[in-house]
This record gives structure tokens, sequence and C-alpha cells, in this order.
């Protein structure tokens, strides 16, 4: 026995992973939240489910192993969607062959750990609300935008689920009622509008049409091939159309906030996600649209700002999750 656990000093341990389609991650935090150990592995998903599972298991059952103190509870951010009681996960688009996976059973069973599962977007929400931007404050909207555009929303400290798990799919508001086709089939919605891939997407569409930008040269003559970032380097050299690609989307991004503060009242909104590295050809147009969409009452009461936990908002959020549910 250590001299700090003679003393009785020893707190808990809780294990949070984020399971992404490229890399599975893990830490190991103490009651603090504070990360005392960092894994990670491939998912390599494309070897199916069975192989996933047992290098998911693998890296716990090594963090478990090197604690110094009792883990009281797993928690694991996953992509939906999924069953957040039940800990179910239903065929995500990024996991092919998880079709109704008993994460929560497999891992207690694996551990017996307490095992929690949450929707990913909804945890970001939940971490940055006890570790990041919105520490303390009493409602908050969280929303990625990336390549989709997701988010969560947390009411004094509870994270708001619906009746089957599904609350705060924001990307999925109808922004322009005859607008473009989503993946999910609704049309207009503010992902098929702001999300990375709406913007390569209308960028494409623009070039296809006759419209001359430097888009193309720096995506190598090749029309297909521009991306997101593509056009965020073309706006910033000056492009006109590329500008144009970017007004639209940070437009129809402040649009969706307005929406969210009317249904919401929140005191932050909070924004993550990799297209928010765009700056201000994102943010400008953005609060452009909330100046003229939403009511002067909710605009003054709801501070709109960037996340700060970054990549490991996934792992932070999971720990949250852990930490408020054992």
């Amino acid at each position: 026995m250590t001299e700090q656990a003679a003393a009785g000093l020893v707190t808990r341990h809780v294990i949070g992973g984020d399971l992404g389609g490229t890399r599975f991650r893990v830490a190991l935090a103490d009651d603090s939240g504070r990360f005392i150990q960092r894994k990670s592995c491939l998912t390599e998903a494309d070897r199916g489910l069975a192989a996933v599972l047992d290098r998911m298991k693998a890296l716990v059952g090594e963090v478990i192993n090197e604690s110094s103190a009792p883990v009281a509870a797993i928690a694991i951010a996953a992509p939906g969607p999924l069953d957040p009681w039940k800990g179910i996960i239903y065929r995500p688009p990024n996991l092919p062959g998880w079709d109704e996976v008993h994460l929560k059973e497999i891992f207690e069973d694996a551990f017996g750990v307490p095992t929690f599962v949450g929707n990913d977007a909804n945890l970001a929400a939940l971490a940055e609300w006890r570790f990041g931007a919105a520490r303390g404050v009493d409602c908050l909207v969280y929303v990625t935008v990336s390549t989709g555009v997701g988010g969560g929303v947390v009411e004094k400290g509870r994270l708001i689920l619906g009746v089957g798990g599904g609350a705060a799919e924001v990307g999925h508001m109808t922004i322009e009622m005859n607008g473009p086709y989503c993946n999910c089939g609704n049309r207009g919605c503010l992902e098929a509008l702001a999300s990375g891939t709406a913007i390569a997407r209308r960028a494409i569409e623009r070039l296809q049409t006759g419209s001359e930008s430097t888009m193309l040269q720096l995506a190598g003559g090749i029309v297909e091939s521009v991306t997101a970032e593509h056009v965020v380097e073309a706006a910033r050299a000056g492009d006109k159309v590329a500008g144009e690609v970017m007004h639209n989307a940070g437009y129809a991004l402040g649009v969706g906030m307005a929406n969210l503060m009317h249904l919401y009242d929140p005191a932050i909104i909070v924004v993550g996600g990799g297209v928010t590295n765009a700056g201000e050809l994102l943010f400008a147009p953005m609060r452009q649209a909330i100046a003229e969409r939403a009511m002067k009452a909710f605009s003054d009461r709801t501070n709109v700002v960037l996340a700060e936990l970054g990549d490991d908002v996934g792992v932070y959020g999971a720990v949250a999750l852990a930490l408020t549910s054992c």
C-alpha cells in the first residue's frame, strides 16, 4: 500500500473513451476530471465488429490494470444512433457491421465495472459544461460544425435526451424549406447548408456551372476534389466565389443559432468542430444572421462562444458522463 493510500487520500478513478471511425481514445481520470493516463489505438473499423471490440477491450483493460485506484465507472462516447440508457449502438455510418451492438453490456461483462454510453455530440455538450467554455452555466447548447453538424443541450447539469435519446439533432432542423437534400432524407437541413461537406458541395456546384475561382487550382484542377479547406484558403486570399460560399454557410449557421436561442433560451451557445477554423469567414455572417433573425431579448442574453476542449472533447465528455453517473 502506498503512503497516499494509507493516508486515505486515494480518490476514485473513472475511464472515459471516445470511439471514432479512425481512433479509439481513452483516458483515466480522477474525481476532478484530471487526466492521469491516456492511451489510444486505431479503430480499424474495416476489420469488422469483433476485431474493433477486441481492440477496445484490450486498451481499456490496460488502463484498468495500470490504475492506482479502483475504477468506479467506464463511459464511452460513440457515434449515433444509439440508446443512451441501454447502451446499444444502431448502425453508425462510420462503423460498418455495428448493427444493434450492446456496448454497455459487453463492457460490463468484460470488466465488472458500471459502463455508460452516450452520443458523442451530446457528451461534447456535457464536456464543455463541466470542463470547458460553459463551466457553471444553467443552460447551454453545443453545436459542432465539421463533416456534419451535431449538437447537445445541457440544462442544470443534465443532458436533454428526449424520449428515445435522440434529442438535440440540431444539424437536422430545417433552415431552408426547399433547400438541398440532406443525407437524413430531409431538405434544407442546417447540415446540408453549413457543414464542411455542404461547403465543399456548394463550391463544386459553382465551379460546375462555370464560375471562375482559384479553388480549382488549389484542388489540382479536379473540380470534384475541392474541399472545405480549399474554399477557406481561397476565400482568405480574396476569391469572390469562395467568399460567397462561406458567407452563405455562415449565414445559414446563424439562422440555426437564432432558432436555438428561441427554442432553448440558453445562456451560452458553444460552437466547435473543424469548420470553425475558418474564423471570421464563418462567424461574421453568422453574427449578421443572428442580428437579423433572433429576437433581441434572446440574442442580448445569449453568448455565442468557441469551444475550448478541441479534439479532446469526446474523451472529456465520456469522463463527465462517468463522473455524473457513478
